[in-house]
């Protein structure tokens, strides 16, 4: 059985928008997983720790035969292979890729929350998730993504950087 799964990606340390571009492409050249959608690709104002540079987010849907938690370390695999060193907390990263939902399942392990626990308090992560989808519900509070989105109060944070042009083909945006 196919599970769907939304996955969160993000860069912002070097070519950023390649980074994002080789996520894509290893995650979708493993044999139990299709990428299916990508969103568009958005500039975020960095969270946590804010003295580094910007964010490019976007979300992916796929369809996997993976179990969420070999999911997640395929996800990390990914992040190792372009290079990713874990130094700080919420540090400057070549590249983030975060589980956000698999299937309609609330999954509590060790290593894995699913859905991803601050998901529906950020902005980066609503907007491109949003996109793909505006009637995807939230599995613990039951409601859309789309009213989670419309409850955060500062949007500003998040800018549309390349749009997807419908053929997987992403075109700049001209704000």
């Amino acid at each position: 059985m196919k599970s769907i799964a939304y996955l969160s990606l993000g860069s912002n340390v070097g070519d950023r928008e390649q980074y994002l571009k080789d996520a894509v492409k290893l995650l979708n050249d493993h044999h139990e997983i299709e990428v299916t959608r990508v969103s568009s690709i958005y500039e975020t104002d960095p969270v946590g720790f804010t003295e580094q540079g910007e964010f490019l987010n976007l979300v992916v849907e796929i369809r996997t035969s993976l179990p969420a938690e070999t999911l997640l370390r395929q996800c990390l695999q990914v992040e190792k292979d372009l290079g990713r060193e874990r130094e700080f907390r919420w540090g400057p990263r070549i590249i983030d890729l975060d589980i956000l939902l698999y299937n309609h399942e609330n999954i509590e392990t060790e290593e894995l929350m699913v859905p991803h626990p601050r998901m529906h308090e950020r902005s980066f992560v609503l907007v491109p998730l949003t996109e793909l989808s505006q009637t995807i519900k939230h599995p613990k509070f039951n409601t859309t993504m789309m009213a989670l989105l419309d409850e955060i109060p500062d949007k500003e944070g998040v800018r549309l950087w390349k749009q997807i042009s419908g053929e997987d083909v992403y075109v700049h945006s001209e704000s």
